[in-house]
């Protein structure tokens, strides 16, 4: 990769990656949560955690993936 051009389609590609994660993972578990119980805290709970570490390992992936965007075209 030699051009700026070529790096920042990179770097799409890996954010485009990480939001179909996100996604997948988010749809992945609605469906399963249907199957718990009504009265199944726990397991409800254990899905809702599930969900939030992926989103906020998606953010922490955009946060990265900007200062990658950064360094590529300021420095």
């Amino acid at each position: 990769m030699d051009t700026l051009s070529e790096k920042l389609v990179a770097v799409f590609i890996a954010f485009v990656a990480v939001l179909a994660a996100v996604i997948w993972m988010a749809f992945r578990e609605r469906r399963l949560a249907r199957a718990i119980r009504a009265g199944d805290l726990e397991a409800e709970r254990a899905a809702d955690g599930r969900v939030l570490v992926t989103i906020f390992g998606g953010i922490g992936a955009g946060m990265l993936l900007t200062l990658a965007v950064a360094w590529l075209v300021f420095l």
